[in-house]
């Protein structure tokens, strides 16, 4: 698998983003995970969490987005690298007694640390059975783009983050333009956003003779709200709007799979009901 790194504005530093230590992975361990994502601003004494992981070891010890986190075991900690490090020197499996601060009150929760997933697996514990996030502030730099995701209710939906820079997004781009000619009839709509401003994207498209929608996300408001920190990265979206799939990367093998799912889902009854 082909996958190259992005970085998205308004991300704090976290303990999701910090890569496992290049001995860990030699020796074919995945290092223990937490699950939260963390930001600077405690004035010293906590450690805000930004946000928890659905599913994550935090967020079955009960830990929620806002918390501070004060302790991890008889750690004090004031930094989201202070968190990191505290946490590393334990293994998957341990049960790690975090004090947070919640309120203005203190509780300590005890976490079962897991192993590290990989990147796609995160983003498949956060989004896929749940509502795709909506289209924030994209501007159309080919095809016709949808305002937003009620507008692409009934169809399935393929999304996916890239960039003229990204060699796997270039590799990928041709599979997704045979996807969108033969399934754009049967309701598939093909849409690739790039946080890259409109002219260079549609210069890009031009070129490359891509026939799905490009937007470009100049803002970073979509990608954010997705959670790409890779690319490419591929959502894919049921015609309730629902996300079935995430994958990042470029994998012949995965695209084989992610076609199938594409036909399965069109061959799906439309919805009915208003998506909450």
């Amino acid at each position: 698998m082909f996958v190259a790194t992005t970085s998205v504005a308004g991300s704090g530093p976290g303990e999701i983003h910090t890569l496992p230590a290049p001995t860990q992975l030699q020796m074919g361990r995945r290092p223990p995970w937490l699950g939260v994502e963390m930001t600077t601003g405690g004035n010293g004494t906590v450690v805000p969490v930004r946000h928890v992981v659905r599913g994550s070891p935090a967020d079955k010890a009960g830990i929620k987005d806002g918390d501070e986190i004060v302790r991890v075991e008889t750690n004090t900690v004031s930094s989201p690298n202070e968190v990191t490090r505290a946490v590393a020197a334990h293994a998957a499996g341990d049960k790690v007694d975090v004090t947070i601060q919640r309120g203005g009150t203190s509780h300590t929760v005890s976490v079962i640390l897991s192993p590290r997933p990989a990147a796609d697996d995160i983003l498949r514990m956060e989004y896929v059975g749940t509502f795709a996030p909506q289209l924030q502030s994209l501007a159309a730099a080919s095809g016709t783009v949808p305002a937003s995701m009620n507008a692409l209710r009934g169809k399935v939906a393929v999304i996916e983050f890239w960039a003229t820079w990204c060699g796997p997004c270039r590799a990928t781009m041709p599979v997704l333009d045979g996807w969108q000619a033969r399934y754009g009839a049967q309701g598939l709509s093909v849409i690739g956003i790039t946080t890259e401003p409109v002219t260079m994207a549609a210069s890009f498209a031009t070129q490359v003779g891509v026939h799905y929608a490009i937007a470009s996300d100049s803002t970073n408001a979509t990608s954010t709200a997705y959670g790409v920190r890779n690319i490419p990265t591929l959502f894919v979206v049921d015609k309730r709007g629902v996300v079935r799939e995430v994958s990042i990367g470029y994998d012949p093998g995965t695209h084989v799979a992610i076609e199938n799912l594409v036909k399965q889902l069109l061959a799906e009854p439309a919805p009915t009901t208003t998506n909450p």
